[in-house]
């Protein structure tokens, strides 16, 4: 086995949600989870088969976005795996949705920070590892953080 690394594409002010689900049923049933609970949400999506034709099924309302998606998941190259590059909203607002698709079977991150995927390579073929989801953490808040922190979720509007 080797491992090897994979560099993510994630555009300004972008987010991505990588997971794996296990049926190509699975593009047409995420791109109705994201549009049915947020229209207004620009985006794209990609999943890789893992047998058949073994292609990288594509859907999305953004052919930019659906060009990064594709591009990240071919380079990932993990049977099963779906990549989904948002905009105009957030994961919050649609990742319980995915995680509810019945083909979904776990996701990896789901993040607007820098992403690198870890990639086993075997005789078989490639599965996900893991992933490395931004940076390392400088230190512990403190009270100045916490006061900012909470400020920032109320500006937000995601806590009152």
């Amino acid at each position: 086995m080797e491992l090897s690394i994979v560099h993510i594409s994630v555009p300004e002010g972008a987010n991505v949600v990588i997971g794996q689900a296990h049926f190509i049923k699975t593009v047409e049933d995420i791109y109705e989870a994201i549009v049915t609970t947020n229209p207004n949400i620009r985006f794209g999506l990609a999943f890789n088969e893992a047998s058949g034709k073994r292609l990288v099924r594509v859907e999305g309302n953004d052919d930019n976005l659906k060009k990064v998606a594709a591009n990240n998941a071919i380079n990932i190259g993990a049977g099963h795996v779906f990549v989904i590059v948002l905009e105009q909203g957030y994961p919050i607002n649609v990742l319980n949705a995915i995680k509810m698709v019945p083909e979904v079977c776990r996701i990896f991150c789901a993040t607007a920070n820098p992403l690198e995927v870890i990639v086993a390579h075997t005789k078989q073929g490639r599965g996900v590892i893991g992933v490395v989801d931004g940076f390392m953490p400088d230190g512990i808040e403190g009270q100045e953080d916490v006061i900012a922190r909470k400020k920032l979720l109320r500006d937000l509007r995601y806590k009152l």
